[in-house]
């Protein structure tokens, strides 16, 4: 029998967050970067409260706790999250999910460095493929780092998967578990929202909220609500059913979802030396992070 559930859970999270990069590019088309970044986390932040509260789930969870979900947001939200969206002002969404994709390379070559995992020929392989996309991207274009903004953007872009496979790689080394996650995201999208938007407040030449789009407006709440917090439940709810590593073949399916919205909905353009890449990066970490549990009885499509 079926578990529509389960095939609810995993479109919702393999369609929402390989739209994620999209929205935002929609999102800083009116909106400047900082806000449409701290806006969606407040809001997560609070329809989470609204959750919590209604669950009677919502207390203090200390001070020591919360100062690990502070680093965790500072590190995954405040960084990655908000430099990724200040990128797309100035970046195609394509070109940012697939420069994102990269993230798990860094994470693996992190855990080896902290002797959290051991390296192979196989990763090597993988690290090398995954390598040999960056320069096929920038072999030809080269010269459009030349561009401030761009060269700018792409520089925001790996400061932001660094913070990401820094904020990982933090939690597996120090056994950071959560006995109620829903609890601890709060924390992490209301202290997020709140230094995001002094950010936005801060470093925002023109703000005026009569230019704002209903267009930009929208893709911001989409983010909030969907991005943010129906992918994460529908991501932990997937978890309940399948292993970690299953799931992570998410990430694969997102990327690819997001270069082909980008290209539909937005026209960039996708050329033949993209696609390359894109293949190259793909494999690339899909081989780094290889694990026989993908293909065990109990994976996805079997549950499904």
């Amino acid at each position: 029998m079926k578990d529509y559930k389960l095939l609810f859970a995993v479109l919702t999270v393999a369609i929402v967050w390989g739209t994620t990069f999209l929205s935002i590019r929609v999102a800083v088309e009116t909106i400047p970067a900082w806000f449409v970044a701290g806006i969606r986390q407040f809001l997560a932040g609070i329809i989470m409260l609204i959750i919590l509260i209604s669950r009677k789930q919502f207390h203090w969870i200390g001070w020591k706790n919360l100062s690990y979900q502070l680093m965790i947001s500072s590190l995954m939200l405040v960084i990655a999250n908000g430099m990724t969206t200040v990128a797309e002002e100035t970046v195609t969404s394509s070109l940012t999910s697939l420069i994102s994709a990269c993230s798990p390379i860094l994470i693996f070559l992190g855990s080896v460095a902290l002797g959290l995992q051991k390296f192979s020929i196989r990763a090597l392989i993988g690290v090398l493929m995954c390598f040999s996309g960056i320069v096929v991207i920038f072999w030809d274009g080269i010269q459009d780092l030349q561009n401030p903004d761009y060269a700018m953007g792409i520089l925001f872009l790996f400061i932001a998967i660094a913070g990401w496979a820094s904020g990982t790689l933090i939690t597996k080394k120090m056994n950071i578990k959560s006995h109620n996650i829903s609890l601890s995201l709060f924390y992490q999208f209301i202290f997020a929202g709140i230094v995001q938007i002094i950010f936005a407040l801060l470093f925002s030449e023109n703000y005026n909220f009569g230019n704002w789009s209903i267009k930009s407006i929208s893709a911001m709440l989409y983010l909030a609500i969907f991005g943010s917090v129906a992918a994460f439940f529908a991501y932990h709810y997937a978890l309940t059913k399948v292993s970690p590593v299953q799931v992570s073949i998410l990430a694969y399916i997102n990327t690819i979802i997001s270069i082909f919205l980008s290209w539909l909905i937005l026209g960039e353009k996708i050329s033949a030396q993209f696609i390359i890449a894109a293949v190259l990066i793909i494999v690339g970490v899909f081989v780094t992070n290889y694990n026989r549990e993908m293909f065990k009885k109990q994976r996805i499509g079997d549950a499904i």
